[in-house]
């Protein structure tokens, strides 16, 4: 099954960003040899932080079996600012109707050989299905991708050879890289699935997918009013600042004497290591002040 995640729904699936990025550690930095950034096993690059779209395949179970990144081409790109020699001294690609789309990868040692709902060529076929759905719903027209000569194969293989290629092949790691260009017509998406044998919706939406395997979404903060009648539903973490804050802004003893005061009244809602450690906290405020 394929989910999106994207800027607005993100926050709600980190289980399943952190499974990709370390699925992406393990076949680029890893099986591929390129050289890419991983840090406690995970495969993230500046591209990442540009809120880009990801298409994320998962098994059942929840996990990622199969990934790729969708990153708008009027901005920064990997094929502009990264792999630009492939350019070859043409200029980079931009235009709101063409994205790129790269990190396209599959779980070899989660899945299985053959033709199955767990094989690679399943996943492989169901990942370009929704990307090229998913690019066709946003309106983007055409893609452009850096693949290897392997992906390449891949892609005539399964009816989905690129119309196109950009610049030339390079160097990248253990294999050379290439940028190859296809569009996201109804033709192509129908030559894949008739390939895959794949013909059902392949995507799960969001509620579905939370449901299932998603992280909780985040509750929304509380207000916090020092004169709220219920102070046990206040986040704890709001009620110490607002504490340490009256603290802080007292200028004569009397006005720490009452802070003290209200801390002790309220300190009710905090377990005895909190209150330990607003007390010590609260020293040092009175010795900084005396």
């Amino acid at each position: 099954m394929i989910l999106v995640i994207d800027a607005l729904n993100k926050h709600l699936f980190t289980n399943i960003l952190d499974d990709m990025y370390q699925l992406r550690a393990r076949v680029f930095g890893g099986r591929l040899g390129w050289e890419v950034n991983v840090e406690d096993g995970k495969e993230i690059d500046d591209f990442d932080h540009l809120d880009p779209a990801y298409v994320v395949g998962l098994d059942d179970d929840g996990n990622v079996v199969s990934c790729v990144r969708a990153l708008q081409t009027t901005g920064p790109h990997m094929l502009s600012d990264v792999f630009s020699a492939i350019l070859d001294g043409e200029p980079p690609i931009r235009s709101a109707s063409v994205w790129e789309s790269t990190r396209f990868c599959v779980d070899t040692n989660r899945l299985t050989r053959g033709k199955d709902r767990n094989s690679v060529s399943y996943a492989t076929c169901e990942l370009m299905i929704g990307s090229l759905e998913f690019a066709r719903q946003s309106g983007i027209k055409d893609i452009v991708t850096v693949i290897d000569p392997v992906m390449d194969r891949v892609l005539k293989r399964s009816d989905n050879a690129p119309y196109g290629y950009v610049g030339k092949k390079v160097g990248m790691g253990k294999v050379p890289a290439l940028a190859a260009l296809l569009d996201c017509s109804e033709e192509r998406i129908s030559r894949v699935r008739e390939f895959s044998g794949i013909n059902h919706d392949v995507f799960i939406d969001e509620e579905a997918a939370l449901s299932k395997f998603g992280a909780k979404a985040p509750e929304p903060e509380k207000a916090f009013s020092p004169t709220a009648a219920n102070k046990d539903s206040l986040p704890r973490s709001q009620l110490e600042n607002y504490l340490f804050e009256q603290l802080d802004d007292a200028t004569t003893e009397s006005e720490r004497q009452a802070a003290l005061r209200l801390m002790d009244a309220l300190s009710g809602t905090l377990s005895s290591e909190q209150k330990n450690a607003m007390r010590s906290s609260a020293d040092r405020v009175l010795a900084k002040g005396a």
